[in-house]
């Protein structure tokens, strides 16, 4: 009876170190569960559009839309539109250390759950906020300088081809800024009908050879 009772507790004190070991390796595994550097696009995009630079005049600045009482309770200096990317990156992650996802409205709109790290009151480093992205992407490069080849194909509005894409990309070279989607709306549409006007082309709106052409050769939209 005595060797059965030891037994019995050896057992329970094994079973006490095996959940201690589960829930050390559960704690230090959620400790690096910050949200991904896609979640964070998101809530910039909601946000600001993703500008690190903008101030509307709404006392809101930066790509995280921090107030300057929120901005200085996490150490931010000056106003956040004038930091660095990195560092409105850095301290967006330690607020969200501090306090989840509840400081920025758009967090509810876009349904973002806090994960383990939320409220962890863990001061984040530098490196730690490295992934988060400091940034908005590049714009692509402008397409190719010597004209490809008319597809043979007038593209209209809606329209999504490859072609387009290649169209795309060197009117980037005029500054349109475009991210290359290969799909023909709004914005396309009137680099069709500035490059049109600027070369003496009817002004259909439609991505024909003469306008494809003009786009190589012709005069750059005013």
């Amino acid at each position: 009876m005595v060797k059965h009772r030891f037994s019995r507790a050896g057992a329970r004190v094994l079973l006490i170190a095996l959940v201690a070991a589960t829930v050390q390796l559960l704690t230090s595994t959620a400790a690096s569960a910050d949200p991904a550097a896609s979640t964070w696009l998101k809530l910039r995009m909601c946000e600001s559009s993703n500008r690190y630079t903008v101030n509307t005049g709404n006392g809101y600045y930066g790509a995280y839309q921090f107030d300057l009482p929120t901005w200085r309770s996490v150490g931010g200096q000056g106003r956040p539109d004038q930091a660095s990317p990195a560092e409105q990156d850095y301290r967006a992650l330690y607020l969200y250390r501090m306090r989840g996802w509840q400081p920025w409205e758009c967090a509810s709109m876009l349904s973002l759950r806090n994960d383990a790290d939320a409220r962890s009151k863990r001061v984040p480093s530098y490196a730690e906020s490295a992934y988060i992205g400091g940034g908005p992407a590049p714009a692509p490069a402008p397409g190719p300088a010597t004209k490809p080849a008319w597809p043979g194909v007038v593209y209209a509005y809606g329209d999504c081809a490859a072609a387009l894409k290649t169209f795309q990309l060197r009117m980037n070279a005029f500054g349109y800024g475009f991210d290359g989607t290969g799909c023909y709306y709004q914005k396309t549409q009137q680099a069709v009908l500035d490059l049109q006007r600027a070369n003496g082309i009817n002004d259909s709106g439609r991505l024909g050879p003469k306008t494809w052409n003009a786009a190589w050769d012709g005069k750059p939209p005013r």
